[in-house]
């Protein structure tokens, strides 16, 4: 395949295959009579084969005459639109069919990728249009700026390595969390506004749990907050997220160290069970048709994002506190104080010791097990303060059946004694 795509005929017919996909939907666009658009099918896949013609002689001056005559032929275009039509959706069109005609000397996949891309942006506009117009509210808009600031303007700036004397708190590492929980809550703002306030959300916190379970009830916490009526439904939603977080641990426990999921099994499945039967039973709760009108306050809270994460870092800083003061023996106490940041770390980071031969498989286990429940140990006050009483009494009986059952199973299976 890769020789074919070499070949100059073939990548003259990847040129002319853009020009023909654009020109199809711009053809469906222009109109008939008169007054209908100066480009279609024919102008634009000429246009795809010019460029094509342009990259494959590789002038210069060649491209810069082509590209010349392609910009007026868009001003022409322009100058005769119709009236109810003054866009320049087309006359961009044009130049961009010309570009991508040219990209596909060098790199015809990607230019191939991006024409594709193109003709679906432009056949979508009518739903796109209602969306930005209709659907989408101011504030939705300012949030989702927000996140794009957040996620692609100051991540990238800030330093990956630690900036503390302990060398564990790194900025970069901190405000990726931040983001992914500003993701969270707004994954749940999309699911409750498109499936309602019950399964939009129950959807979403098994979506997040596979992340962050503590970020995805410190999001829901907010939507029990905001709306009362949602209190049932949102907490089914952090209690499945614990669920979720679980098998998502054990895929990872699998990955690195079989041996200890084996051992974990009975306290993973017991666990579980009991937990999936109280979040379906909470499910079932709240009035019926509770939050079916749509999601409402906003997509993230940039307070309880904040509170998450200086949490996270406290937890960080503790832990390593811990190592230090312990010394070999803070590895399991280390593993309860990174695990009440974070179960999915402190979890992974005693089994790798275990495969690379520093801790045996009994101690790695028995880490394990103390991250799980010093996890849920976070869980019922974040979603106490964040969430409100009745929020958090929810979701801490959730964690707590969890504890329960885990330990339930690490003692019949015989791992918590000796």
């Amino acid at each position: 395949m890769n020789a074919l795509v070499e070949q100059p005929e073939f990548k003259l017919l990847l040129a002319l295959g853009i020009g023909l996909l654009v020109g199809v939907e711009r053809e469906r666009s222009k109109g008939d009579g008169p007054t209908r658009g100066a480009a279609g099918l024919r102008t634009f896949a000429l246009i795809g084969l010019v460029g094509g013609v342009a990259g494959l002689f590789g002038q210069p001056l060649l491209t810069a005459v082509a590209g010349l005559f392609v910009a007026a032929a868009a001003v022409a275009s322009y100058r005769r639109s119709r009236p109810d039509d003054p866009g320049l959706t087309t006359e961009v069109a044009m130049f961009a069919t010309f570009l991508l005609g040219v990209m596909t000397a060098d790199r015809p996949q990607a230019a191939v990728a991006a024409g594709v891309v193109m003709a679906v942006l432009l056949a979508a506009r009518a739903p796109l249009q209602a969306l930005v117009r209709d659907v989408l509210t101011q504030r939705e808009l300012m949030d989702g700026l927000a996140f794009a600031i957040a996620a692609l303007v100051i991540l990238p700036l800030l330093p990956d390595r630690a900036i503390d004397p302990l060398g564990v708190l790194n900025p970069f590492s901190l405000w990726r969390l931040a983001v992914v929980m500003m993701g969270l809550s707004a994954l749940g703002y999309i699911a409750q506004r498109l499936e309602g306030g019950r399964r939009g959300l129950f959807l979403a916190g098994l979506a997040g749990g596979l992340v962050s379970s503590t970020a995805t009830i410190a999001g829901m916490a907010r939507r029990a907050r905001e709306t009362p009526s949602l209190t049932a439904p949102a907490a089914a939603a952090g209690v499945a997220s614990m669920l979720s977080s679980m098998v998502y641990m054990a895929v990872l426990l699998a990955t690195l160290r079989p041996q200890i999921l084996a051992a974990l099994a009975a306290p993973l499945l017991l666990g579980g069970g009991v937990l999936l039967a109280y979040s379906l039973l909470l499910s079932r709760g709240g009035t019926p048709g509770s939050g079916a009108d749509g999601a409402s306050g906003r997509a993230f809270d940039l307070t309880t994002t904040a509170f998450f994460v200086g949490l996270v870092a406290a937890c960080t800083l503790l832990s390593r506190l811990l190592e230090i003061w312990l010394g070999d023996r803070g590895v399991l106490a280390g593993a309860a104080a990174t695990g009440l940041a974070d179960a999915h770390a402190a979890a992974l980071s005693v089994t790798g010791l275990a495969a690379a031969g520093k801790l045996t498989d009994v101690v790695a286990v028995l880490g394990v097990l103390i991250a799980l429940v010093a996890n849920m140990l976070i869980k019922a006050p974040t979603a106490w303060v964040l969430g409100g009483p009745a929020y958090g009494i929810r979701v801490g009986l959730g964690a707590l059946l969890l504890s329960g059952g885990i330990l339930a199973g690490a003692a019949a299976g015989g791992l918590l004694s000796g």
